[in-house]
């Protein structure tokens, strides 16, 4: 995949999500290779599977989480 063109700004937002969810990323990377280990040929798909789209997903849903809370929190003005 080739780079996103950030400006300065966004490349600084970049960084900082980074550094928050990298560890989050290398636990995750280090449960699934223990998951795999653990698994023969025969058992590596079915429930398998399954387990490592959950552990995908919750990966996602951390780097999302992470990404708003990073942002202003607001709503809509009232009207004056």
């Amino acid at each position: 995949m080739a780079d996103i063109p950030l400006t300065p700004e966004q490349e600084a937002e970049a960084q900082r999500l980074y550094k928050v969810i990298e560890q989050a990323f290398l636990d995750e990377a280090r449960q699934t290779a223990r998951l795999l280990a653990s698994k023969d040929d025969r058992h590596l798909l079915g429930a398998t599977e399954f387990d490592l789209r959950d552990r995908a997903h919750r990966l996602a849903a951390k780097a999302l989480e992470s990404a708003l809370e990073g942002r202003k929190k607001g709503g809509i003005g009232a009207r004056v």
